[in-house]
């Protein structure tokens, strides 16, 4: 696991600047992938060539055969799988490095001039928030993820299938037959081919649900936002409206007498004086 020491060091940082499932998308990635590949897997296809056997005698037919039917080593496809879809996390990771670094410049000249721009993604302990081009940062990696997690369950179907099979056939140059070729340990591999096409699903599963909850989450706070423009202090003035039918009317019926009455009182007031000018 010492060659995986540097990639998980860095993946690490990224878990501080992310969402809860992103948290749990990290655990699926260390655990499940990485760990098991490096302490399970290999063993088990370290003698997928030297135990492949083919019923023929004809120089480097078996060796084109094994070509053929495995143009990639399952171990390096999934390392390969590993390296690929961990890349936009840490594309992200260097843009939110990036933020810290120039806002931490903003802090710094915000104790020389209190009018200079004020830090808007993060706080004094470094934190990100998500939002604005930081949000649209984090959906990019995310949609990027989904899009090489579903590339590569395809590519893995179209390439070797799900299903190791124990006997192959093989018709390739320089076989001058029809060459039946045998697998070492065709289960157990295909228990592990499983295996990791349910970790990849898992891994798929949590960013199509990371993307739902930070779009819920935007929507939750937009809505929030709109109602604290639309009715500030919201106890007092919500409670001003939400009055009774009865009350409302009575309270229409005081504002009419009242108009009523001043009505009356400016009219007696004209005639009062028509008369002392007479």
């Amino acid at each position: 696991m010492g060659d995986w020491g540097f990639l998980s060091a860095l993946l690490d940082k990224v878990q501080s600047h992310s969402t809860v499932i992103g948290k749990i998308w990290m655990v699926v990635l260390f655990i499940f992938r990485i760990l098991v590949l490096g302490a399970a897997v290999e063993s088990v296809w370290g003698d997928e060539r030297s135990n492949l056997v083919c019923n023929t005698n004809t120089p480097g037919c078996e060796n084109v055969c094994y070509d053929w039917k495995f143009p990639i080593s399952h171990i390096r496809f999934w390392v390969m799988q590993i390296i690929f879809i961990s890349t936009p996390t840490l594309v992200y990771l260097g843009h939110v490095i990036h933020v810290i670094h120039q806002e931490k410049k903003m802090r710094e000249e915000l104790k020389r001039n209190p009018m200079s721009k004020q830090p808007k993604y993060t706080d004094a302990n470094g934190k990100v928030a998500i939002k604005g081009n930081m949000l649209g940062s984090y959906l990019t990696q995310l949609f990027a993820k989904i899009i090489l997690e579903v590339a590569f369950i395809v590519g893995q179907y179209y390439l070797f299938g799900f299903i190791m099979e124990h006997k192959f056939y093989c018709e390739i140059l320089p076989c001058t037959v029809k060459t039946e070729c045998f697998m070492s340990r065709p289960t157990e591999k295909t228990i592990f081919i499983f295996f990791m096409l349910v970790v990849a699903c898992v891994s798929l599963a949590l960013n199509v649900l990371e993307i739902f909850y930070l779009l819920c989450k935007r929507i939750s706070e937009r809505n929030k936002k709109y109602k604290n423009v639309m009715y500030p202090g919201d106890s007092n003035y919500l409670s001003a409206l939400m009055v009774e039918p009865g009350a409302v009317n009575g309270m229409r019926q005081n504002e009419l007498n009242m108009a009523f009455q001043n009505r009356l009182g400016q009219r007696k007031a004209s005639l009062d004086q028509a008369q002392s000018e007479l």
